[in-house]
């Protein structure tokens, strides 16, 4: 099937034309004529399949030109990086359309996106924070809203936004059409669907848990943070597939500590984003890794879903993810646009019952590949490797120093100790006479 196959105006043809695709997923191919029936709709697609086509077609192609001020439709998404991402592509498609897309994002100015906001807008989006905020201050007017799009509902599930989910559904009119796009799902992300949504159709192009065959997947074990170092070190200095490498920590300061580590190295060929990092920081390191100008992009999971770049040669598991299912957001950054990756894991003996976590979900084990030669295993620990029992302030090996004895005896003065009794009938018997003022001498 080719895009002129699909009911699209002429509009939406020229742009995607100019844009140069011709044919679309399955997603997109499947779900396209379910949102235009305006029925409610549940997508399950693995990340790098076109989720985000595959619900702004449709919506464009819904869209009528009204003199309304208030905006007809909201897409919803969990972090800044994803609304700035489809506020791209939604500009691209409309580049031929009188259509007006607006983002809203926190870490930002307020007062300006509520200028935004007064200005007219047909298709908004937000991450859940800032729209309510601008929501409930009455910047934003939801009560035109007749096409409510969530994207990526099971990590806003897993940032806890669920609240705030619940809050702007009073905000919004019943009367709407709702449509869900994920990878995967989970109990919580149920739970939303049952209360809210309308005897969905369920969109589905692959199973839950399945990786894009695409992804060549290897595993590797290494024993700790620095061994890590060193292997991913190896690869980098090596091989000359490393070309655009996708590097991801399980938390903002080992993200630190990794990207410390890699200037060491390669001065200047690598970028850290987390959420501690600045805005500004965060667009110019994905600019940078976007452009080629730098190699290397260390990211922790909460920032994952906001990027898309092409051409990510590999992904690197440098720490296992808890949750299996942010396995398969994080390999899905490559393989993309009918491309090849490659996706690694460096697993620790710490970590391998959360590798068999994600190989249960996947339904198929990851190829076990032996440490190139030369790889120094380090028995130096970071901090966060030393268990609770031990002194974390002994960092080499992993048994506590034994302490030396003391060197001198105490002073005759600390060798007292308390016997007990009074102390007044001690003071009475040194000085044969009561140490306290007012009692009479007999």
């Amino acid at each position: 099937m080719k895009f002129q196959d699909l009911n699209l105006n002429n509009t939406l043809l020229n742009a995607i034309e100019e844009i140069g695709y011709d044919t679309p997923t399955p997603i997109q191919e499947k779900a396209f004529p379910v949102v235009m029936s305006g029925r409610d709709m549940i997508g399950i697609a693995q990340t790098g399949t076109g989720k985000t086509w595959a619900y702004l077609l449709p919506l464009i192609r819904l869209w009528k030109y009204t003199k309304s001020m208030h905006p007809t439709m909201l897409v919803l998404v969990p972090t800044r990086e994803l609304v700035l991402q489809v506020v791209e592509e939604a500009e691209k498609l409309t580049e031929y359309s009188n259509l007006r897309v607006g983002g809203f994002y926190g870490g930002t100015n307020i007062n300006t996106q509520k200028q935004l906001a007064y200005h007219g807008l047909d298709l908004i989006v937000a991450t859940p924070g800032r729209l309510y905020d601008l929501g409930f201050s009455g910047a934003l007017r939801l009560k035109n809203i007749n096409k409510l799009v969530i994207d990526e509902v099971d990590e806003m599930m897993n940032l806890g936004f669920r609240t705030q989910l619940t809050n702007i559904f009073e905000l919004l009119p019943e009367k709407r059409q709702n449509v869900m796009f994920s990878a995967t799902m989970n109990s919580e992300v149920e739970k939303l669907i049952h209360g809210k949504f309308i005897e969905p159709l369920k969109v589905q192009i692959a199973p839950t848990g399945t990786p894009l065959k695409k992804i060549e997947q290897k595993a590797y074990s290494i024993p700790n943070f620095n061994s890590k170092v060193n292997l991913l070190n190896n690869f980098i200095h090596n091989d000359e597939s490393f070309t655009k490498v996708l590097v991801f920590v399980k938390n903002k300061r080992l993200a630190d500590r990794l990207f410390e580590r890699m200037e060491m190295e390669f001065p200047g060929l690598s970028r850290v984003i987390h959420s501690n990092k600045m805005q500004n920081y965060r667009f110019r390191s994905v600019k940078a890794f976007q452009e080629g100008t730098c190699k290397m992009l260390i990211a922790t999971d909460i920032i994952a879903r906001g990027i898309d770049v092409e051409n990510v040669s590999h992904v690197i598991n440098f720490d296992i993810p808890e949750h299996p299912e942010n396995y398969m957001h994080r390999i899905g950054r490559t393989g993309r646009a009918e491309l090849s990756g490659i996706a690694m894991s460096f697993v620790s003996e710490m970590e391998l019952g959360l590798m068999a976590n994600i190989e249960g979900l996947m339904k198929q084990k990851v190829a076990k590949f032996d440490l190139p030669e030369g790889i120094k295993i380090s028995e130096d620990l970071i901090k966060e490797e030393i268990p609770d029992n031990l002194d974390r302030s002994y960092v080499k090996g992993s048994k506590k120093p034994e302490l030396a004895p003391g060197f001198h005896e105490k002073k005759e003065k600390n060798k007292k100790t308390n016997q007990g009794g009074s102390y007044r009938e001690k003071v009475k018997s040194k000085y044969k006479k009561p140490k306290t003022r007012g009692q009479k001498r007999k």
